[in-house]
């Protein structure tokens, strides 16, 4: 009677755990299908409870947000620039609202979705793969967010300087729309986070045998040119000074990669000389 009492208990919360894998962790291609079913489940529901309990402090989430926009009207309003900040039309209030509450929700989050992630993909890599990722892993997310907070640092100074060209004593009112100006934030912060992954990919590059050290030290010049290019065309803002705050932390990510990846290239004996000789004798044996 335990057994048969216990065995439906077991199946009706089945749909909790996610599916088994065979004696050898072998999957079938549904068991697959399933198991990202239940992943994404849990990911989801995760980012949506955090939006709920991001909803009981939306007003300090708004002042967190409109701070950037807060220091920039001060420094203006001392120039004597007219300024305000509203909600177009009947609903915006209330898309606004659900939009700041999934964002700080995906943000809350971020620990249970990207566990969902690793548990996803890491039952496929080997042992050592599964330590780099790690690496990998541990040393992005501190990037990432450094990236973001720099871009959230220097979006008032971006602000300050596009509004500054409004001709003053004209009585002209500047009027940003809050959707566009959350918009825009949020553009420029993701855009600061993502460039600082950088040196991350570049290094990953050169483990797999896509880029070498040497390689990288040629095109040094081309690079730094690129990252001046690549962040006027990528910041949403375009003002000079968001540009050059994201050039100038890109190049030196990028210097920092070239040494790692030339260090590492080292302890492997790989050269541009080794490489030179490795295609002669290719060539001899051909």
């Amino acid at each position: 009677m335990t057994t048969a009492s216990t065995e439906p208990e077991k199946n009706r919360f089945a749909w909790l755990r996610p599916p088994q894998g065979g004696a050898d962790g072998t999957m079938s291609l549904m068991d697959h299908l399933r198991e990202l079913r239940y992943r994404v489940t849990v990911a989801a529901s995760a980012i949506i409870l955090g939006a709920i309990v991001s909803a009981f402090f939306y007003n300090q989430i708004v002042a967190f947000v409109l701070a950037p926009w807060a220091r920039a009207k001060s420094a203006l309003t001392a120039a004597d620039a007219d300024l305000m900040i509203a909600n177009n039309g009947v609903t915006q209030a209330f898309t606004v609202a659900v939009l700041l509450c999934l964002v700080a929700g995906i943000f809350f989050a971020a620990p249970v979705w990207l566990w969902q992630v690793w548990a996803f993909v890491a039952p496929g890599l080997l042992a050592k793969e599964k330590k780099y990722s790690l690496v990998f892993v541990a040393v992005s997310l501190p990037l990432f967010f450094a990236g973001c907070a720099l871009g959230y640092y220097v979006w008032p100074k971006g602000i300050e300087v596009l509004l500054s060209f409004t001709p003053s004593n004209m009585g002209i009112t500047n009027i940003l729309d809050v959707a566009n100006f959350l918009s825009l934030e949020i553009k420029v912060v993701l855009v600061f986070g993502l460039s600082f992954l950088l040196p991350v990919v570049v290094v990953g590059l050169n483990m797999a045998g896509v880029v070498r050290g040497y390689q990288l030290k040629k095109a040094r010049k081309m690079v730094i040119f690129g990252s001046v290019v690549l962040s006027a065309v990528a910041t949403p803002t375009t003002d000079p000074f968001s540009m050059l705050a994201l050039a100038v932390p890109i190049t030196l990510m990028f210097l920092i990669a070239e040494v790692i990846c030339r260090t590492w290239d080292k302890k492997r004996g790989i050269s541009e000389q080794a490489v030179e000789e490795f295609a002669i004798d290719l060539e001899d044996g051909k």
